[in-house]
């Protein structure tokens, strides 16, 4: 690939982020090395740490750059839907399709995770996911509120589930080797995990 000249230093840094996130689409995180990054940007590894102090920096700014948006893309999502229920699918399926442009950052999370040891790009995961619970936590209180949800749900199971979902969706269509197609699938798998949170109608008691 052929580098850009001439690029500023924050432009560099958002394209050397860029190039992380697809590789791991392509690739396995915990193998990727800084060559193979600056190979792919047509670049030397100096040039690359003229803007990175080091290789946990370049994951720290990677992680930083997919917290911020996947936050942003959830938020705007559910903006102004008053039904707190419609407001969490909106940000499921929202969720899902910034999966879909960016294959490559369930793995790299993932791997993050799993990294022996804390690092500030696995605190910055886990700070995202924190995040992401309790924006989780304020639509379901809502919803209790408003007794859209079933007698006796425990909130923070229900907050914690509905990320489970979204990971055993990403699970399944890494092993098919289809992640696009997770869009397709996702409106079923929120179907599923919204019957077991809501309220039945006509009550929540089920007469046999």
């Amino acid at each position: 690939m052929t580098a850009k000249r001439n690029l500023p230093a924050e432009a560099r840094r958002e394209r050397t982020v860029e190039t992380v996130i697809a590789l791991c689409g392509e690739e396995e995180p915990a193998t990727l090395t800084t060559g193979r990054i600056a190979q792919h940007m047509g670049v030397t590894q100096g040039a690359l740490f003229r803007h990175f102090s080091s290789k946990a920096a370049i994951w720290e700014a990677v992680v930083a750059w997919v917290a911020e948006r996947v936050m942003a893309r959830v938020n705007d999502a559910a903006k102004g839907i008053e039904d707190p229920l419609a407001a969490l699918e909106a940000m499921y399926l929202a969720h899902v399709a910034f999966i879909a442009e960016h294959p490559g950052v369930p793995r790299l999370l993932m791997g993050q995770l799993q990294h022996p040891g804390s690092t500030p790009a696995s605190r910055m995961v886990r700070s995202l996911m924190g995040r992401y619970h309790q924006r989780l936590l304020c639509l379901l209180e809502e919803a209790q509120q408003r007794e859209q949800l079933r007698a006796g749900l425990d909130l923070d199971a229900a907050a914690t589930q509905f990320i489970g979902t979204l990971q055993g969706l990403v699970l399944q269509s890494l092993i098919a080797g289809d992640v696009a197609g997770i869009v397709d699938r996702a409106p079923a798998a929120f179907d599923l995990y919204r019957h077991g949170i809501a309220m039945k109608a006509g009550g929540d008691s089920c007469d046999l």
